[in-house]
């Protein structure tokens, strides 16, 4: 007869007392390991846990899961527990547990359940240290960006600001009539601010000219298409997508090719899709769509989907800002938005927004011509 995996695992489950291997292997594995019951209870925990949380056996066995875990991540916890109920297994689950002395602990979980017995094998890694490396990455990504931005801007105002004073100087030396002024001295003077001037403004175009040549080097403008971009991203989230079901619809039939910078068009479409997962409705699941289209001669690409949307009266004018955050959502950073408008922006591209609450968003980025 076939022995399926949970026949297996049933089997297991029943004797595993009697395995003085798998014992050796419960007890000794340094992940944490976890036999819990449909309940809410925790039904045997390997040392690996007792050690990480700082409680022991007997008050992890004696109290629901729920109390452990950390007070935001309860409701996606309590999500998860239900599919599991739903006999769907789970990968790649983060949430936060409190330990005994009141740290914070990031884990991700894979958990398998086992309808007949009522219970759900789980191991969970402890990525705290990840996480925690992460968000700093995050930070200073986003800082980084910030200052670049505001350095390029003061750059070419404090240039072009230069360059006013100068040209309305080279102005007054040509309206000057020199066959007035009879003073050898003061023609020579002149002559020389007349020379120093032109030499000024002539060096501040040649700068201009190297800020506007060192960009378009910096940005490695190159022609990319779309779909095979989006491919990209799509495989790297594909677990991602797999565990909320969510449905991706993509149509780039108006244009299939845009000059942009790759990293850039990674980032966008990595960050508004995971946006559109991450904060879509409980009772739905999640729909993006992903489109191209040609208003006016201009190319846009559209990113929509039918998540809880904004309050566009509120975060209309902060939307993209610098840790800007519209929920409670324990992943929002605030970062992943002000990366996408500067991305865009920088390489002289628009991003317009519409939404309403619990009807979706729609981001239309409106390429440089």
């Amino acid at each position: 007869m076939k022995r399926t995996e949970e026949n297996v695992i049933n089997n297991n489950y029943d004797n595993y007392d009697s395995f003085d291997n798998f014992e050796k292997f419960f007890d000794l594995a340094p992940d944490l390991l976890c036999v819990a019951g449909y309940d809410g209870y925790l039904k045997r925990v390997n040392p690996a846990v007792s050690e990480l949380l700082g409680y022991t056996k007997e008050e992890l066995l004696s109290k629901p899961i729920d109390e452990f875990v950390y007070p935001d991540d309860r409701k996606s916890t309590s999500s998860a527990r239900n599919e599991l109920r739903k006999k769907i297994s789970l990968f790649n689950f983060e949430n936060r547990y409190i330990t005994k002395s009141g740290a914070i602990v990031w884990l991700l979980w894979t958990s398998l359940p086992i309808e007949s017995d009522k219970v759900v094998y789980a191991i969970a890694k402890n990525i705290t240290y990840k996480k925690e490396l992460e968000e700093e990455r995050n930070i200073h990504l986003a800082e980084l960006t910030k200052i670049n931005h505001e350095f390029k801007q003061i750059t070419y105002s404090t240039a072009h600001d230069i360059k006013s004073p100068v040209n309305n100087m080279l102005t007054v030396f040509e309206l000057l009539d020199l066959s007035k002024i009879t003073d050898s001295e003061t023609l020579e003077f002149i002559s020389i601010l007349k020379f120093s001037t032109e030499g000024l403004k002539q060096m501040l175009s040649e700068y201009i000219a190297i800020l506007n040549e060192t960009n378009i080097i910096n940005s490695h403008l190159e022609e990319l298409n779309l779909n095979a971009t989006l491919d990209e991203v799509l495989l790297s989230i594909n677990s991602i997508i797999n565990n909320s079901n969510a449905i991706i619809n993509v149509d780039f039939s108006e244009f299939e090719t845009i000059s942009f910078n790759k990293g850039y068009l990674k980032s966008i479409f990595l960050n508004l899709l995971t946006n559109a997962i991450k904060y879509s409705k409980y009772d739905c699941v999640p729909i993006v769509s992903i489109y191209s289209k040609i208003v006016n001669g201009n190319k846009q690409l559209i990113i929509s989907d039918n998540g809880i949307g904004f309050d566009m009266d509120k975060v209309k004018s902060k939307i993209f800002g610098l840790h800007q955050k519209f929920n409670d959502n324990i992943d929002s950073q605030g970062i992943g938005l002000y990366l996408v408008y500067n991305h865009i922006t920088s390489l002289g591209g628009k991003i317009a927004v519409e939404s309403k609450i619990n009807e979706g968003a729609k981001f239309i980025i409106t390429f440089k011509s």
